[in-house]
């Protein structure tokens, strides 16, 4: 009796190898999806979501990540309402408004100012300017201190006085400059300039407050003494322009 001859076995891998080896891609692939993913690069994810902005598939079945008007994603934290976003939005034009308002506030202070000084025949020795940070008046060499002093001159007075008024109308604050012209001075109340021309802005600026009640809160008193020369000290005029008080009425947005 003869043996029954064996088949031989199907070149190849068995078909169940086949399926297990995709399965097996399909598990590799996908951990190397998480790992990837756990490391994302925010505008790289970004890219790779625009690029579908424009398939069909999402013109008609929407997306659970909510992009913009131009396709771009949108974060989080930008989805979310934000209360002050409309505060921010509202905020350049609010304060372009206050800023305005300043400005004409200070060109009718400027008009008065300079009808005040017109008024009084104080023009020669009263400077009105307007800047873009306030208005500045130039009090000139003589009409409130004596050379070397410190103490408002009698003529002085009535003038402070009417500036006083027009304080009393303004809630701007206001800062008060003394300056000197370059010759020496040492003496036991002033050892130099810087203490001549401190002492006489604070001078001015006690006034305001002790005689007239103004709040100290408004005022600043600075002395710069020759460092900050209108005219070449060279000549006697150019030191007599030096010799000054300025006081300046500063923008309320200052």
């Amino acid at each position: 009796m003869s043996k029954r001859k064996k088949k031989d076995p199907p070149k190849g891998a068995p078909m169940w190898m086949t399926t297990f080896s995709d399965l097996m891609t399909l598990i590799l692939v996908f951990f190397v999806l998480l790992f990837a993913f756990s490391e994302l690069d925010a505008k790289k994810f970004r890219a790779f979501l625009e690029s579908f902005t424009n398939k069909a598939t999402f013109e008609y079945n929407h997306s659970i990540i909510e992009f913009d008007t131009q396709g771009k994603m949108v974060r989080g934290e930008e989805v979310q309402k934000d209360p002050n976003n409309q505060a921010a939005l509202e905020r350049p034009t609010r304060d372009a408004e206050i800023q305005r308002k300043n400005q004409q506030e200070l060109d009718e202070i400027t008009q008065k100012v300079q009808e005040f000084l017109k008024e009084n025949e104080l023009e020669t020795k009263v400077q009105a300017t307007r800047t873009p940070q306030g208005v500045e008046l130039v009090l000139q060499d003589g009409l409130l201190f004596r050379s070397g002093e410190a103490e408002i001159l009698p003529n002085g007075v009535p003038f402070l006085n009417k500036l006083a008024d027009l304080f009393q109308t303004l809630p701007n604050h206001i800062m008060i400059e003394g300056h000197t012209d370059n010759l020496p001075i040492s003496n036991v109340v002033f050892p130099s300039n810087w203490e001549l021309s401190s002492a006489r802005s604070s001078r001015v600026v006690r006034f305001f407050i002790e005689r007239h009640g103004l709040k100290p809160t408004r005022f600043v008193a600075i002395g710069y003494g020759d460092t900050r020369p209108m005219a070449p000290n060279t000549t006697i005029e150019g030191r007599q322009k030096n010799r000054r008080v300025v006081i300046a009425i500063a923008s309320l947005e200052n």
